[in-house]
């Protein structure tokens, strides 16, 4: 809690920086709403209805039945039931009190007056995941999409949502959409390259090296992708279905490979004490040529 008093104006600017930011911070708004703001909220002109939505938000992040029916009160006084925002507030409290099918019906309502209404669908995905309801939380999704597009966010929630389900070409599908709007972010192509990994098989194994590559020539100090890349070249080149020219290639990539993570580890120990932490360092890069040895990627660069 702060140790310091704001002014009422102090609070507003608070306040107003964070529902500019879009940043909750429902602890600093329950605060500055129970030390200033509540018993001054007539004097702040129209400004108070936006404050009264802000704290009624976040009383329900911190389950303030007592904030919630305060506010709510009086922006259904203000606007009426007919106010989408005040609805859509009222399908949020339901579900603070885990009354999931009054808040749906809530939600159909402003679905079916506003199609288009992305909070309320939101809401929807966000119901069934509390309910453990992945098959209708990934067709609601799937519903909004069709709407949205462009909502990067989205597509990685319903990414994850398929991957729970192991259904993961239609998990990939969602990675390449994110990888459309972000084809520069390495993290993306990594996911991928996890994706097609874990799908296994010969294509889907060089599908994913590709990924892992170019997320390693994005971000060369990304372990978790040059681990991917190690260990999809390691299994490509003992692949028989490899021809031979392309495996003593694959070989030679999970050989440069290995030095890459070895000098990496190498530079972290280096700007450690010695000890304990300094022997493990040193152990790691042997498990990485144990494991090139069991592939028997050596004799294949050679």
């Amino acid at each position: 809690m702060r140790t310091i008093q704001l002014s009422l104006d102090e609070r507003r600017e608070e306040l107003k920086k964070y529902r500019e930011e879009n940043s909750r911070r429902s602890d600093e708004i329950i605060e500055h709403w129970e030390n200033g703001v509540r018993d001054n909220i007539d004097s702040i002109g129209d400004e108070q209805w936006m404050v009264l939505e802000q704290v009624c938000v976040a009383a329900m992040d911190n389950y303030r039945p007592d904030i919630v029916d305060q506010t709510l009160v009086r922006l259904l006084d203000k606007f009426g039931v007919d106010s989408l925002r005040v609805r859509r507030l009222f399908a949020m409290q339901h579900e603070m009190r885990e009354e999931w099918t009054e808040a749906l019906e809530i939600l159909n309502t402003i679905i079916e007056g506003d199609e288009s209404n992305s909070s309320a669908r939101k809401r929807k995905v966000a119901i069934y995941r509390a309910q453990g309801d992945n098959s209708k939380a990934i067709t609601e999704l799937t519903k909004y999409l069709k709407i949205f597009m462009s909502d990067q966010e989205a597509w990685q929630e319903l990414m994850d949502l398929y991957i729970s389900e192991q259904d993961y070409h239609k998990a990939s599908f969602c990675c390449e959409e994110l990888l459309l709007h972000n084809p520069h972010n390495h993290l993306y192509h990594t996911r991928n390259g996890d994706i097609r990994y874990t799908i296994g098989g010969f294509e889907q194994l060089e599908i994913a090296k590709q990924f892992y590559s170019q997320a390693v020539k994005m971000a060369p100090s990304s372990m978790r992708a040059l681990y991917g890349l190690i260990l999809t070249s390691g299994q490509l080149a003992a692949n028989p279905k490899c021809p031979q020219p392309k495996r003593k290639e694959h070989a030679k990539v999970a050989f440069w490979t290995s030095k890459q993570i070895s000098a990496r580890y190498g530079n972290v120990g280096s700007n450690r004490h010695r000890g304990l932490a300094l022997k493990q360092d040193r152990e790691l890069p042997l498990v990485i040529e144990n494991m090139l040895s069991q592939l028997e990627i050596a004799k294949a660069v050679m």
